[in-house]
Order: structure tokens, then sequence, then C-alpha cells
């Protein structure tokens, strides 16, 4: 019986040194998973997105809360002001979440193009959403948008319209999103 409890205890001691050595490790290199996912993720898509932006906007980006979930706005400026925002969201792709950078024209609230972030649909075919013949057709674009076979003006990737879906439902998502906080994007920039 007394050896049993020593190695209870001897297991609980273990389990919990692991788990704070864990929590610790991602404490500390959370930072720096976040500075690649922006350098190496996001930044490009934006680029993509706002291609004649004069400024950085990875360092101007600032957080906002919407629907008690945490937003990352970069901002977009061109001659000295403040043209676009770009905010990511996701809808359900058929091999998962499929993240878009959805970038906003604050002139007259058009869409200013879509860049494919993160998404993990089937090589080939689903992957194809990431390719200017299917993000260019969201520039210009009044939101909400709609795939053709529902009404719209977006054709979908033939064979992935699952993951069609998925981008419109992020873009769409995204805009939802831009519409709410766009008093308080262009307060906090006002600056």
């Amino acid at each position: 019986m007394r050896d049993m409890l020593r190695m209870i205890v001897v297991l609980s001691v273990l389990c919990g040194l692991s788990g704070f050595a864990l929590s610790y490790l991602k404490m500390i290199t959370a930072p720096r998973i976040e500075e690649q996912v922006l350098a190496n993720v996001q930044g490009p898509a934006i680029k993509r997105v706002f291609p004649y932006a004069e400024n950085d906007p990875i360092g101007e980006r600032k957080r906002f809360e919407a629907d008690g979930r945490a937003f990352m706005i970069f901002p977009v400026r061109s001659g000295g002001a403040l043209v676009g925002v770009a905010l990511e969201h996701s809808s359900k792709g058929y091999g998962g979440d499929v993240n878009i950078m959805v970038g906003f024209n604050l002139k007259d609230d058009t869409l200013a193009g879509i860049g494919a972030t993160t998404l993990k649909e089937t090589p080939g075919l689903g992957m194809r959403i990431a390719e200017p013949a299917f993000t260019g057709q969201f520039s210009g674009q009044k939101t909400p948008v709609q795939l053709s076979a529902g009404g719209g003006v977006i054709d979908g990737v033939s064979g992935a319209t699952i993951s069609s879906a998925g981008a419109v439902g992020a873009v769409n998502n995204a805009a939802a999103v831009y519409v709410r906080l766009k008093k308080d994007i262009l307060a906090a920039w006002a600056k």
C-alpha cells in the first residue's frame, strides 16, 4: 500500500512539473509564433490585397473586440491617408476552416480583394480558391457576396463547391465584423 501511495505521489509531481513546463514553453514561444504568422502568412496576404500600401500594415495593426472575439485590424495608407483596412476571418471548407484575409476600401466600403492565409483543402482542387482566378473576382464587389450558383457574381471553383462556399462565407463573416467595427476603426487611426 505504501509503495502504491509513493507511486501516486511521484506520478502526480511528474505530471504537475510536465504541465508547468509545457505551459511555460507555450507562454515564452507565443510571441515568436505570432511574429512568424504575421510575417509569413498574413503579411503576404495583405500585400496581395493591397499592393499599393505605402505603410507597414503589420506594424500599425491594432486589436479590436467584436462578438466576444479579438480581431487584428491592419490599416492601409496611400498618399498619407487611411484608404483601407484588412482583417482575417474564417468559415468551414471541405478540409476544415478556410481563413481569408479580406481587404475593405474605406471610401465606398467595397472589397479591395482577398487573400487565402491558411486552409487545408484538397490539393489541386479546393486549394484553387487561393489562386488569382478565384480571388480576383472579389475586388470591387459590395458585400455580402454570393456564389453564382446562388444568384451572386462569384464563380466557384469547379469541383470545389464546399471550398468556394467556405471562402465566400469567410468574406461575409469579415464584412459583418468590418461593418460592426468601422466607427471604432476610423476613430482609432484618426488620432
